[in-house]
C-alpha cells in the first residue's frame, strides 16, 4: 500500500480464524544501502486498526485474546453474588460462634471476598473497555491487586496448617485436634515463602505490563512463580502423606486426604494449565491459563469451606471430651464384643 496522502484507509478480506499480522514500512533509504538517506525529521504518524466481529461490528475493541474475558468475569460475579445470598448468614454464624476452626474461616472468607472483588474490577474494566477500546486501567490494576492479596492470603493459610500440623506431629505422639497449630518454625517458613511469593508477584507485575493477568506469566519472575508453587505443592503434599500414614484414626485421615486435594489443586492448577495451553493457538493461551487458574482454585476453596464448616463442631465437640479424636481404630477393635 503506498502511502502519499494524509488520511488512507484499507480494507482487508475477512480471514476464517484469527491469524498474525506483521505491518512494516519501507523506503527506497531502507531498502538500498548505497543510498545515503536525507537528513531530516522522522515523520509522525498513527496507524488504527479496527478488527470487525462476527456481526461487522468494526468499534469491538476486544482481540481474539481478550474475547470472552468479559463475559467470563459478568458470570463469575453473578455467581459469587448468588453464593453470597444464600450462604453469607450462615457463614457469619459459623464465624461468629468462634471454635477451633475459627481463624481457618476467617482467612478463607478474606481470600474468597478478595477473589470476588477481583472478579468485579475485572468485570468493570472490560465492560468500559468494550466501548472505548481504553478501559478504566485503574480498576485492572485494582483486580490485579485483589488477586495478588489473596494468593498471599491462601499461601499463608495453607503452609501454616501443613507446617504447623506437622510440626505438632513431630513433638507430641499424639496432637491435639486438627486446629492452627503454628510454631515460631512454622510461622517463620511461612512468612518467608510468603515475602517471596510476594516479590515474584510484584516483579512480574512491573515487568510486563501490558496484560492485566497475574496468571499470565511471560518473563523470569513469572517462570520462577510456576517453579515456587511446584516446589511447594511436592514439599506439602510429602508432609501430609507423612500425616497420613501415621494416622490412627480414620476421621483424621479423610480430613488430612481432603485437604491435600484442596491444597494440591491450588498450587498445581497454574503449572499444568501452562503446560496444557500449549496444545492451544498462542491467541488463546492466555485465556485458558486465567479462566483455568481461577475456576480452579475457587473449586479448591470451595473444597476447604465443605472441609473446614463440616469438621468446625465435630472438632469442638471432641476437644471438650478428649484431647484426641474418639474415633480411632484402636478403639474400634477394643469396642468390640468378644465370645
Amino acid at each position: 500500500m503506498a502511502v502519499n496522502q494524509t488520511e488512507h484507509n484499507v480494507t482487508v478480506s475477512q480471514v476464517p480464524s484469527p491469524q498474525t499480522w506483521h505491518v512494516f514500512y519501507a523506503d527506497k533509504y531502507t531498502c538500498k544501502d548505497d543510498v545515503e538517506p536525507p537528513h531530516m525529521e522522522d515523520i509522525p504518524f498513527e496507524m488504527v486498526l479496527l478488527n470487525p466481529d462476527a456481526e461487522g461490528n468494526p468499534l469491538d475493541h476486544f482481540s481474539a485474546r481478550e474475547s470472552g474475558l468479559h463475559e467470563f468475569f459478568f458470570l463469575l460475579v453473578l455467581v459469587y453474588f448468588v453464593i453470597a445470598c444464600i450462604y453469607a448468614q450462615s457463614l457469619w454464624q459459623a464465624i461468629k460462634k468462634g471454635g477451633p476452626m475459627h481463624m481457618i474461616l476467617k482467612v478463607l472468607t478474606t481470600a474468597l471476598l478478595l477473589q470476588a472483588g477481583s472478579a468485579l474490577a475485572n468485570y468493570i474494566h472490560f465492560s468500559r473497555y468494550s466501548k472505548d477500546g481504553i478501559g478504566m486501567p485503574f480498576m485492572g490494576s485494582l483486580a490485579e491487586f485483589f488477586d495478588i492479596a489473596s494468593q498471599i492470603q491462601m499461601l499463608y493459610l495453607l503452609l501454616s496448617l501443613c507446617m504447623g500440623w506437622t510440626v505438632v506431629r513431630m513433638k507430641k505422639a499424639q496432637s491435639r485436634p486438627l486446629q492452627w497449630d503454628s510454631s515460631p518454625a512454622s510461622t517463620g517458613i511461612a512468612v518467608v515463602i510468603v515475602i517471596t511469593q510476594s516479590i515474584l508477584l510484584l516483579w512480574e507485575q512491573f515487568a510486563d505490563a501490558s496484560h492485566h493477568s497475574p496468571h499470565s506469566h511471560h518473563n523470569l519472575a513469572g517462570t520462577l512463580l510456576i517453579i515456587l508453587r511446584v516446589c511447594l505443592a511436592l514439599s506439602l503434599g510429602l508432609g501430609l502423606y507423612q500425616l497420613i500414614a501415621v494416622e490412627r484414626s480414620t476421621l483424621k485421615r479423610e480430613f488430612y486426604l481432603t485437604f491435600a486435594k484442596g491444597c494440591l489443586l491450588w498450587f498445581l492448577c497454574h503449572p499444568s494449565l501452562v503446560c496444557i495451553s500449549v496444545i492451544f493457538s498462542d491467541y488463546h493461551r492466555d485465556k485458558v491459563v486465567t479462566i483455568g487458574v481461577i475456576l480452579c482454585q475457587a473449586v479448591s476453596m470451595v473444597l476447604l469451606y465443605r472441609l473446614f464448616l463440616s469438621h468446625s463442631l465435630y472438632w469442638e465437640v471432641s476437644s471438650l471430651s478428649s484431647v484426641t479424636l474418639p474415633l480411632t481404630v484402636a478403639s474400634v477393635h477394643k469396642s468390640r464384643p468378644h465370645f
